[in-house]
């Protein structure tokens, strides 16, 4: 038990971001499903986007209060500019996602659901180095 706390401890931020990343790929796999088996046709390609902005979207706002309150506990006041730095930085992977659903699903014709899956596992990947090295940097202490 000790070695779980004591390894807990070290990647604590690794193991929490983990968890919400879970949590948010989930959540937006869990829309970007309800969006293409109730009202949007992910064989058209202008639907298909749309169905992955409204699951981004969604994955976002939880994203941002998760990652802020659990993973990097941001104590900044500056509430504004940090949301809006990362919401720039989920932008970006907004765009990667987006490319990457077009050109597998619209152009390669591969499945839909398994490249969001190998889509999303790569988003999350560049969500973490933009929060830890642009969102969420602690600023350090002159006299610690």
């Amino acid at each position: 038990m000790y070695k779980i706390k004591k390894f807990f401890k070290k990647y604590e931020e690794i193991v929490v971001y983990l968890i919400v990343g879970v949590l948010t790929t989930a959540l937006n796999l869990l829309t970007y499903y309800l969006c293409v088996f109730t009202f949007l046709n992910p064989q058209d390609k202008v639907e298909l986007q749309m169905a992955n902005i409204i699951a981004w979207i969604v994955g976002v706002i939880f994203a941002y209060y998760a990652n802020r309150k659990y993973v990097f506990k941001s104590k900044n006041v500056d509430v504004k500019k940090e949301a809006t730095k990362f919401l720039g930085a989920r932008i970006v992977t907004l765009l990667f996602d987006m490319l990457t659903m077009f050109i597998t699903v619209s152009v390669l014709k591969l499945n839909d659901k398994i490249m969001k899956l190998i889509s999303n596992f790569l988003v999350i990947l560049l969500n973490y180095i933009f929060s830890k090295l642009l969102v969420f940097k602690k600023k350090r202490e002159l006299f610690t």
